[in-house]
């Protein structure tokens, strides 16, 4: 049976859209995921209005009914949505409509505009649930690697460059401190999303006793304290995207940060570096070279925080001339953030699994590892030990890097008559420095890469994570 949209019922207009216009301004190919949320949006409402004395209770009982049907109909395949009904709200009206009459009053005192800031938000709420729960399972992967590989010594890089020794299992835990911010925001951005807005009408309000804060429990927008929360002015209520915009930012920095994580990946499993194994089911090979296996899940992952930012400055310049209230051109937020919640859950699922699917060549870190050269700035402290200002400590260990590499000689295997060469500070104790082991256990402070430091973080991670 053909749908009738209540719209095209509007005494204003003698004709429906034409059809180039309709094909142009339709929604219902993207917001129709938002199917469930319209519907428990409308049995909330329903209640309220049953509650109010706009509908009787039996009226109420009965439309609740039909969307529920609704609801079960669509979740078995077996409801046809329409593009000539333009959005998800006008369909499932229809479809109410025609199923029970009084339908046609459900839609007494609300707006499409107040409906879809109320679809999006309890839809972004699911999302940010959802996204959480993979945040943490991503940070426990990071930790089990690191775990599982806590003896490995890997060189620690500044500007690509080899700098100092690290444990591979602080480089990990510094992603873990990345995530758990992204994690942060995002808990932190829930409470801006969490805001009932229905009742706010298309920018107006309603003359009749609408209950906000009854339809705010029932659909769960609450504080800690169990309180309602609500919108607290229409005209923001019906065109507030803060929240999506926070969210498209909070996802294009966990982006980000992912990205920074791939570029690890790949590098650290090219031949070059050769320190971690990834898997078979989460590389690919060459269409020519049978030889290849490449990181495609990393490179993809580090591809697509492009789209993540692109998204968040979409929405931000669609936002950015709009005046009060709601304009059509709010429509053109849904696919952005869309596709930011399914693009960056996608990178941090995959992310996790390919982890969870690496394997690391300790032979090939320690070889690294094993480069003197990174404790140039160990042999410096220990001049300040002997009490020579770090400037000058500096400077006479840069003097033993070039004499060492004149004569190609790793820092380790000068001599101590060699070293005093450079300066007569140099005691026999000097090339001690050079034990790696000792090196990084010398490391206490909070934070530092330090042998006991290290395991210190990851029982705590792994504690917190639990």
């Amino acid at each position: 049976m053909k749908k009738t949209s209540p719209v095209s019922r509007s005494g204003r207009f003698s004709s429906g859209p034409g059809g180039d216009a309709a094909k142009f301004t339709e929604s219902i190919s993207f917001d129709r995921r938002l199917w469930r949320h319209d519907l428990m949006g409308s049995i909330a409402h329903a209640t309220m209005l049953g509650g109010i004395g706009v509908l009787t209770k039996a009226e109420a009982k009965r439309i609740v009914r039909a969307l529920e049907a609704i609801g079960d109909d669509i979740e078995a395949g077996r409801f046809d949505w329409d593009e000539s009904l333009e959005d998800v709200h006008m369909n499932l009206e229809a479809e109410l409509t025609r199923r029970e009459p009084a339908g046609a009053k459900l839609h007494t005192g609300r707006s499409r505009n107040d409906q879809v800031a109320l679809d999006t938000r309890m839809w972004l709420r699911d999302e940010i649930v959802d996204l959480e729960e993979e945040l943490r399972s991503l940070q426990q992967a990071l930790v089990a690697l690191a775990q599982a590989n806590n003896d490995v010594i890997i060189p620690g890089y500044t500007h690509l460059q080899r700098a100092q020794p690290v444990y591979f299992a602080h480089h990990l835990l510094a992603y873990v401190e990345m995530v758990e911010r992204d994690r942060e925001r995002l808990l932190d951005a829930f409470s801006r999303v969490n805001v009932c807005p229905l009742g706010s009408g298309a920018l107006a309000g309603s003359t009749l006793p609408l209950d906000r804060k009854q339809v705010a429990v029932i659909l769960g927008f609450e504080d800690r304290q169990g309180r309602p929360v609500v919108s607290q002015n229409s005209m923001d209520a019906v065109s507030d995207r803060d929240f999506a915009v926070e969210f498209c930012f909070v996802a294009s920095l966990l982006g980000v940060h992912l990205s920074r994580l791939a570029e690890d990946v790949i590098l650290w499993s090219s031949s070059e570096f050769d320190f971690i194994r990834i898997a078979d089911a989460y590389t690919t090979g060459s269409s020519l070279m049978p030889q290849k296996k490449n990181p495609d899940i990393a490179e993809l992952a580090r591809g697509k925080s492009a789209r993540l930012v692109g998204n968040l400055v979409s929405l931000l310049t669609l936002l950015k001339g709009l005046p009060m209230t709601y304009n059509r051109d709010l429509q053109e937020d849904k696919e952005p953030l869309f596709g930011s919640a399914d693009t960056i859950r996608a990178i941090v699922r995959l992310t996790d699994a390919m982890l969870r699917h690496t394997s690391v060549n300790a032979a090939a870190c320690t070889a690294a590892a094993a480069d003197s050269a990174l404790l140039a700035t160990d042999l410096a402290d220990y001049l300040v030990g002997r009490k020579v200002p770090f400037r000058e400590a500096h400077h006479l260990v840069g003097e033993v890097v070039a004499l060492a590499e004149k004569m190609t000689k790793p820092l380790d295997q000068l001599t101590l008559k060699e070293l005093q060469g450079v300066s007569r500070k140099f005691r026999a104790d000097a090339l001690e420095v050079f034990n790696l082991k000792q090196a990084l256990a010398k490391r206490t402070a909070i934070g530092s890469p330090g042998t006991k430091e290290v395991k210190k973080q990851l029982r705590r991670w792994a504690k917190r994570l639990d």
